[in-house]
């Protein structure tokens, strides 16, 4: 191909039945310079490079049934001269991809001045209104491209070509450059200021009182930092927090001023009229021969830090500098010599004292009445300092009023929001959302999708980021790194928080503060990002009903509802649905007119029997029901289908313990993650592709798969996979080698149908780092084998049983196990050591007839909690006597934790 692209002539090429060696056509630059017709028909690629300096005169490209295939070089569509994509594929995932040129073509200019204008211009006259200009422009493009593709791939049989040439793009075009003029005129005359800047200091105090309530451990430690110290060099103390527990910033000169005013009895109209420079050096001056402490407050960036730290002379006298900031990264960068404090929430009992002082005099009592619906409000305000204020000032109006006060516990965020305005604690939270990079912004608005007080699952709120199509692609990582990196950086920024930590530290589930939630939804209903179903907002804020792009409920929902049309919510790309009921949902001609939809999440819906009809849905990226039948129509023609969840209500398990689930995920070559949930499973072959073998690279999560299907074909076919669900309806008959899977990590299986022993057949990859294993015997040499596994950090066994009635461990087993559960494990008799578990952190008894746990178990040095749930005395005791044995070496670190026994 290097020689035939060096023709200098070459016009027209047309491949046709040819094998590349590789699977890959990788083009150079230099190559094909005149080409202006491509045919490729019948090839075995998989994998084509190009841009658009490698065919930089192609007018027309036709593409004929390549079927591996996976996608176009999407920087062939910036290619100007090319006119004509033409693809006739048996695969209809494959006319999809045409989506990606066309759009990229129409609207990368547009988000590149949306990125621009975010960026560069954070205060200028004229800007929401441009912003809101290209947003919708971007939306239209959307709308135009992507329902005209659908209606093109719906009104015709698969493998008939057509030219992908929707209407009104032109007329987006034009749009784009008269909105592209205007951001160029605006950007050169309006040039401001960006330097951080936040509330003024002259707002009102929400504490007038001075009252400090449930910091007592951070004065302490504090406290400590800044006196108690034997250096006496500078040092600069960090202290990191959510918005709300009282920050500001102001401009460098600005707090130059503010500086020089605590340190020089009178500024003269001279200095007022100084510039920075000539400021910071009297500041320096002033400083000199003085122990100083100097408070930097509600620092954004690190600029400010770089433009005054210089100004702070250090002559070893104990001097202190406090920064405090909502970022982490700040933290980090400005005292990057020592550890930065972060300040928690208040708990529920500090809450109510803060709540209590703000509202009532010294002298005065709070009846038993109050204090009751008082502490519910405290607790209500989630530990946030500023919301206590806020309504502990708006409580003080009314401090007999019990109706009242029930009230405001009914609905303390929304009370917050709208009679908090004299605190401006609106203003106070929407900085931190004002300062978010353009590309974390639609990552913190989906929060608001998700009822109060929910408990996130990481995996799930990844899938559905991506799914979303709010996650760029960064460098060499995966679109899923990238979302990880997105979420940490809001959990570094103090606006969402990591509820749940798996055993290996990563996040399990996030969460929000109820208060920064509502932040959410009034913020997505602006931007008009996302209308949450029932929630009204306050004052003249509209809702904007006419554009529903995505929805979601958190209660009853139909499309029958008076307040949303059909028609209104005809365009949607999300509905989510939250604890809703209704059986009106799942009437398919409805839900299938909404035919550009990439996420229909209705897991906590009511169960909906699956029909054929929703494979119209051919948009979707993100599909999680809850059925009542198997998926036994072909769904593969959802072929831009990322992740499919599928659950099924408690009274179906039974009867589909054994069926099949979902027919012929060889087809399906973009998922990444399936779930099955209920007692069902997956099949890799459909009825009409047993012979056929394809490699699903992309996928990465399938739960579960029988072990009946896992052959060495197969197992070729899934190279990426990271988790995996196998269920076992039968014993392994011959090897199953699942060493070949490197990237493996996660394993589970389970016995679908009666017990078996746990076969050595079995082979392991040693990339290993969870494994569950439920409802098998296992012999003596299957433990040995997976103690000898050198990545295993956690290990569950349920429902396992032990035929020689012991487990006796050995060293150098289990040389990584962290996290050892047990649950209705037994009857067995355990024998080992502290040497053979050397970085166990957390033991879990559940259940079972486990005869005690061996005593040596507690001199583990790095064992931190051993927790017995529901077992028999002989265990219960072994434990307690494990605790005193430490109690009396020492060791008061190790918690045993006793939930119930027999």
């Amino acid at each position: 191909m290097n020689e035939i692209g060096k023709l200098p002539n070459l016009k027209v090429l047309k491949l046709r039945d040819c094998d590349f060696r590789s699977s890959k056509w990788e083009a150079e630059d230099g190559e094909f310079c005149q080409l202006q017709y491509l045919l490729m028909e019948h090839l075995n690629l998989v994998s084509w490079t190009a841009d658009d300096t490698h065919f930089p005169r192609l007018e027309h490209l036709v593409i004929r049934r390549c079927g591996y295939l996976e996608e176009i070089p999407l920087a062939i569509g910036d290619i100007p001269t090319l006119k004509v994509i033409e693809w006739t594929n048996t695969v209809v995932q494959q006319q999809l991809q045409q989506e990606k040129y066309r759009r990229h073509n129409l609207t990368s200019a547009m988000t590149t001045f949306k990125f621009v204008l975010c960026d560069a211009v954070t205060s200028v006259h004229g800007k929401q209104s441009l912003e809101s200009r290209i947003r919708d422009a971007a939306y239209d493009a959307e709308d135009i491209l992507e329902s005209h593709l659908v209606e093109q791939i719906l009104s015709r049989p698969a493998g008939e070509s057509f030219i992908f040439s929707p209407p009104d793009v032109e007329k987006l075009i034009e749009e784009l450059d008269t909105t592209k003029e205007e951001m160029l005129t605006i950007l050169d005359n309006n040039q401001t200021d960006t330097s951080s800047a936040a509330v003024s200091s002259s707002r009102q105090d929400p504490n007038p009182k001075n009252i400090i309530v449930g910091v007592g451990e951070d004065l302490i430690q504090l406290k400590d930092r800044l006196i108690g110290q034997p250096s006496k060099a500078l040092q600069v103390i960090p202290i990191v927090g959510m918005g709300g527990i009282d920050y500001q910033m102001q401009k460098l000169r600005d707090v130059l001023l503010s500086l020089l005013g605590c340190v020089i009895e009178k500024l003269d109209d001279k200095m007022l009229q100084e510039k920075s420079d000539k400021l910071a050096l009297r500041l320096y001056q002033a400083l000199i021969g003085r122990r100083y402490l100097i408070v930097l407050d509600d620092m954004w960036d690190v600029k400010p830090w770089d433009d005054t730290r210089r100004f702070f002379p250090d002559e070893n006298n104990g001097s202190r500098i406090i920064v405090t900031t909502r970022e982490s990264s700040v933290a980090d960068y400005t005292g990057s010599e020592s550890w930065h404090h972060q300040m928690n929430l208040l708990k529920d009992d500090e809450s109510w004292n803060l709540l209590r002082q703000k509202v009532f005099a010294p002298e005065e009592t709070c009846s038993p009445e109050l204090e009751k619906v008082g502490r519910k409000i405290a607790k209500n305000c989630r530990g946030l300092p500023l919301a206590i204020h806020v309504i502990g000032g708006i409580l003080s109006q009314a401090k007999t009023s019990q109706d009242f006060w029930e009230q405001v516990s009914d609905n303390v965020s929304s009370t917050v929001a709208d009679k908090g305005g004299e605190y401006e604690f609106s203003n106070i939270l929407s900085l931190s959302y004002n300062h978010l990079p353009n590309h974390l912004r639609p990552c913190f608005l989906y929060m608001g999708a998700f009822p109060e007080d929910n408990q996130i699952r990481s995996s799930r709120l990844i899938s559905l980021l991506v799914a979303e199509g709010f996650v760029r692609p960064i460098s060499d990582k995966s679109l899923e790194e990238a979302a990880k990196m997105h979420l940490k950086a809001l959990v570094d920024r103090n606006l969402i928080f990591v509820s749940q930590q798996g055993t290996n530290g990563n996040a399990k589930s996030y969460s929000i503060h109820d208060l920064l939630r509502d932040l959410c939804v009034r913020k997505a209903h602006e931007e008009k990002f996302l209308f949450v179903h029932g929630w009204t907002p306050a004052g003249n804020l509209p809702i904007n009903t006419s554009y529903l792009r995505r929805v979601c409920s958190h209660g009853p929902f139909s499309f029958e509802d008076a307040y949303i049309s059909m028609e209104q919510i005809s365009l949607a790309r999300s509905l989510l649905l939250f604890n809703n009921t209704n059986k009106k949902i799942v009437r398919y001609r409805m839900l299938c007119r909404l035919r550009l939809l990439r996420v229909l999440d209705l897991l906590q819906a009511r169960s909906m029997e699956f029909r054929k009809e929703i494979r119209q849905l051919v948009n979707l990226r993100y599909l999680a029901v809850k059925l009542t039948n198997p998926l036994t129509s072909p769904i593969f023609t959802l072929c831009n289908l990322q992740t499919l969840i599928a659950k099924y209500s408690e009274n179906r398990i039974t009867l589909l313990m054994g069926r099949t689930v979902i027919w012929g995920i060889v087809d399906m070559r973009q998922v990444s993650h399936i779930k099955i949930k209920g007692g069902a499973y997956v099949r890799y072959h459909g009825e009409s592709s047993r012979n056929r073998y394809v490699i699903l690279d992309k996928l990465q999560t399938l739960s579960p798969v029988p072990i009946s299907e896992l052959s060495d074909r197969v197992l070729e076919a899934l190279p990426n996979l990271e988790k995996l669900g196998i269920s076992w309806d039968r014993e392994a008959d011959y090897i199953r080698d699942l060493s070949r899977l490197h990237k493996l990590h996660k394993l589970k299986c389970i016995i679908s149908r009666k017990r078996v022993n746990f076969s050595s057949n079995f082979i392991f990859p040693p990339s290993i780092k969870k494994l569950t294993l439920t409802g098998f015997h296992i012999l003596d040499d299957h433990m040995n084998q997976i103690g000898n596994l050198p990545n295993l950090e956690t290990l569950k066994l349920r429902f396992c049983t032990f035929p020689s009635g012991k487990w006796e461990t050995k060293e150098g087993e289990f040389c990584q196990l962290q996290y050892l559960v047990m649950q209705s494990v037994g009857p067995v008799y355990w024998e080992a050591d502290d040497t053979h578990f050397p970085r166990l952190k957390h033991l879990v008894i559940r259940r079972g007839r486990l005869m005690t746990i061996p005593l040596a178990i507690g001199d583990i040095p790095t064992l931190k909690v051993i927790e017995v749930d529901s077992s028999g005395p002989s265990v219960v005791a072994s434990a307690r006597e494990i605790q005193e044995v430490q109690l009396d070496i020492g060791n008061d670190e190790l918690q045993v934790r006793i939930l119930g026994h027999y």
